[in-house]
């Protein structure tokens, strides 16, 4: 029988899991709203349960399985922290040992980006490299910082938070306590928020139009597509993403001078046609030299990579497949 990993990648919607080849192929996949099964751990064991049926169906041997979880993961317990508001009924539950009691085998549980940023080094624009950090905005805004090859996850499991470091130091506040964060600015979240506001002054009214007076109909989709078409309002909101998003570029390039940086999930495909003025907004704060040097790429979010970065979690702490 082959060997294979199980990756599992948890999301506030939906779940998605793989059973996927060293080499990071995904060759069987399954995806379920997240609370389908009632809670978003009833979901995973479902799935797992369903994979591994189909993986002994074809002669797959599973060997271990690795979980990306949204939020704050104490990956050397491997516990999720007890605040995790895209998954609440999992706050506080060790669940490698939950799932390795239920399943028999080895598992790994870490931050959702923590597991995109292993993926990207073994299977995807990182591979070679030995430094490489990941931005994620989504919904929220998540990242992950490898250095040296190896993943940095900080003293206390908060390594890697960008998107609540400040941008703007008398900006607005932040669902997590903060001000200014680059996350008010440049997440799904952040982006929709600023535009509602901003719709319902007087210069909003061509916004407002285009969801029939609804402020709460106006996403980050939206104000992105009315931004290209020429909305005032829209392009301003958007022009502040970029601006915040090639600002922390810039924080990352000259405090960690890494050799990638990818820029991936779900607002990632919005900020693609943009990335001449992001890494334009870059320049205006990293070292010319230094930003010159590093590979800046933005690449649309995938489930499929999500799935490939949880099975990299268990190849990083199984085998040691690190440059």
């Amino acid at each position: 029988m082959t060997g294979m990993l199980l990756g599992v990648d948890v999301g506030g919607t939906t779940t998605a899991a793989g059973v996927v080849t060293t080499d990071g192929e995904v060759l069987i996949e399954e995806r379920a709203p997240t609370q389908r099964a009632g809670t978003a751990g009833r979901t995973i064991v479902e799935l797992i349960e369903s994979l591994r049926r189909s993986a002994d169906q074809e002669g797959f041997a599973i060997k271990g399985i690795g979980v990306g979880v949204p939020g704050v993961v104490d990956a050397t317990a491997g516990r999720v922290g007890d605040e995790a508001p895209h998954v609440p009924d999992l706050a506080g539950q060790p669940l490698a040992a939950i799932l390795g009691q239920r399943f028999g085998l080895p598992v790994f549980v870490d931050n959702d980006v923590n597991a995109l940023a292993l993926a990207e080094l073994l299977f995807g624009l990182g591979r070679g490299a030995h430094s490489l950090v990941v931005l994620a905005p989504g919904t929220g805004f998540g990242s992950g910082i490898v250095l040296g090859g190896r993943l940095v996850r900080g003293a206390h499991s908060f390594g890697g938070e960008f998107g609540h470091a400040p941008v703007k130091f008398d900006g607005p506040s932040c669902w997590c306590g903060g001000r200014g964060c680059l996350a008010v600015y440049a997440s799904g979240r952040g982006i929709a928020q600023a535009a509602r506001e901003r719709a319902a002054t007087a210069r909003g009214a061509g916004l407002l139009r285009l969801v029939g007076g609804d402020p709460l109909a106006i996403t980050a989709p939206l104000v992105f597509q009315a931004a290209q078409a020429g909305d005032p309002i829209a392009t301003e909101v958007v022009d502040e993403a970029c601006r915040a998003l090639g600002a922390m570029i810039g924080v990352i390039v000259n405090g960690l001078n890494p050799e990638v940086i990818v820029i991936t999930g779900g607002v990632a495909a919005a900020y693609a046609p943009l990335e001449k003025k992001v890494l334009a907004a870059a320049a205006e704060h990293a070292f010319n030299r230094a930003l010159a040097q590093t590979r800046v790429r933005i690449v649309p979010g995938d489930k499929r990579v999500t799935m490939r970065g949880a099975a990299a979690l268990v190849l990083y702490e199984m085998e040691g497949r690190r440059p």
